[in-house]
């Protein structure tokens, strides 16, 4: 898989994830969200359970509390759901 490749997956997933659990539109703006939203895309990007992540998202299309205990993020995305 080209580095390309795994960035669109990574970045597919991230996406899926975040609306799942109710994150999407909800990080900090500002510099302190968009330096949250790059350490989670690099977080996304060297995450070794992307098999994991991709069945759990399956299993899951109706969206879940938070994030399984697999993700990387799960903390910081659980920390997103809390705006709003």
């Amino acid at each position: 898989m080209s580095w390309m490749d795994r960035l669109n997956e990574r970045a597919e997933l991230m996406g899926r994830m975040m609306s799942a659990i109710g994150a999407v539109n909800k990080p900090n703006t500002g510099f302190s969200g968009a330096n949250d939203l790059r350490v989670a895309a690099t977080r996304c990007l060297s995450c070794g359970h992307t098999k994991e992540c991709r069945e759990w998202l399956d299993a899951h299309p109706e969206g879940a509390a938070h994030a399984p205990a697999i993700c990387p993020n799960a903390n910081l995305f659980k920390e997103w759901t809390r705006y709003g």
